[in-house]
């Protein structure tokens, strides 16, 4: 529920990218994945969409599906299933979609499945919401209080993977570790390269406390003891009360960061085979 209520939502001119590259804005009753739903953040824009979606919104945990179950959305089957195990007969999906979670299982097993429920040539859309104290450490943070908040968070360490981390991009570039002749060979390549990517800046003004309640959603902040967890607060506070922090006439602060979208679209079976009839060059 807190996840909910205090992480934010996605503007309508990143919906709307989704939906292009998706290749389904403007078709009526398109079927959508939405894979990893959670509350329904992005549920809830889909299904307010005029082209009257079918969505389908997988999610494992019982908590976030409750709170999805809930909203009564329009359009809207709610199903528990994992990536790697998705309650959907073969080919049935125009799109999937990933908010805020790919990065959770970034795995052969998840491409495979994402790739069979997935009709020929259709896309597999990501998007993250990323603030600047939740980013890769090669990003530049806009303020300096902002850079701080990011170093505490670049201490959680539990072997998890995160956005921030960057390693969910392995898992397509594995298609393709050897030679493209080795590739051709292999068949493994399910999803087509280069993914295609588009961001977008936000800021947001928040009141120090809800700017606490937002960071203290990120897993990392949610595991911890309640030892650590009233350092944590502590040390973001101080970083928040700090004398450069820029504050308005109503006491908020400005905080930044990141809408990253990333698609690629499904390589047929068919072509795949077709992949595997190319002759290969002597060695």
């Amino acid at each position: 529920a807190n996840y909910d209520k205090f992480r934010p939502s996605y503007t309508p001119t990143v919906v709307e990218q989704v939906l292009t590259q998706c290749r389904v804005s403007g078709r009526q009753h398109a079927k959508i994945l939405d894979l990893a739903a959670g509350g329904g953040k992005f549920t809830e824009l889909l299904a307010r969409q005029p082209e009257g979606f079918e969505i389908v919104a997988v999610e494992p945990h019982d908590g976030m599906r409750g709170v999805l179950e809930r909203k009564e959305l329009p359009g809207v089957t709610v199903k528990a299933g994992r990536a790697d195990g998705i309650p959907l007969e073969d080919e049935s999906v125009d799109a999937v979609v990933v908010a805020q979670a790919f990065h959770w299982f970034a795995t052969k097993a998840a491409l495979q499945e994402i790739h069979r429920v997935l009709r020929p040539h259709g896309v597999l859309a990501l998007l993250w919401n990323i603030e600047d104290y939740n980013s890769p450490r090669t990003y530049a943070a806009s303020t300096p209080w902002e850079s701080r908040m990011r170093e505490l968070t670049w201490t959680f360490q539990d072997d998890e993977a995160r956005f921030r981390h960057q390693e969910w991009k392995k898992v397509f570039e594995d298609q393709s570790r050897s030679s493209p002749w080795s590739l051709l060979v292999a068949g493994e390549q399910y999803f087509a390269l280069p993914l295609g990517e588009w961001e977008e800046r936000f800021e947001v003004w928040m009141w120090r406390r809800q700017v606490w309640e937002r960071y203290a959603t990120i897993s990392s902040v949610v595991v911890l003891g309640e030892e650590e967890r009233e350092k944590t607060y502590k040390t973001v506070m101080d970083a928040l009360n700090g004398p450069e922090v820029e504050v308005n006439e109503k006491g908020e602060v400005a905080l930044h960061g990141k809408t990253f979208v990333v698609w690629t679209s499904k390589i047929p079976e068919d072509g795949r085979e077709s992949l595997l009839d190319v002759e290969t060059p002597e060695s």
